[in-house]
């Protein structure tokens, strides 16, 4: 049984989800979006904010620790120098994820993942329901 097994694993070995993980983390921070499978999107949402949380504090070690996920130097480079700075007063919630609708070839669903502009913080909702007179 998996109990509280929380990384899924995609029915790929463990290096092959590692290098299809880090590709994606280039993609992502590269266009700043990505297209993909809603289950791909959540565990990339999971991975992503925890390397921006690291390129916040621009550290040789902290470096070290992105370029062992992250094979890029450009894309690395990219994250310390004008991705992660814009972050820098927020904790966390970088990304957002939105449901598009189902890939036409097997019906899975896809989910459109983003990096959320910093002045762009979810509003809530007026509660619904009587008014109070």
């Amino acid at each position: 049984m998996r109990h509280l097994k929380r990384v899924k694993k995609f029915n790929r070995t463990r290096g092959h989800k590692r290098a299809m993980f880090s590709n994606m983390m280039v993609s992502f921070f590269q266009n700043g979006r990505i297209k993909t499978t809603s289950a791909k999107a959540k565990e990339l949402r999971r991975l992503s904010e925890k390397v921006i949380t690291r390129a916040k504090e621009n550290t040789l070690h902290n470096k070290r620790i992105v370029l062992s996920k992250i094979k890029n130097r450009g894309i690395v480079a990219k994250l310390f120098d004008e991705i992660a700075p814009t972050y820098k007063d927020v904790n966390g919630g970088y990304t957002r994820i939105y449901k598009v609708g189902r890939r036409a070839g097997d019906g899975a669903e896809l989910s459109l993942l983003e990096l959320v502009e910093v002045g762009q913080a979810p509003q809530k909702s007026k509660p619904r329901g009587k008014k109070k007179e």
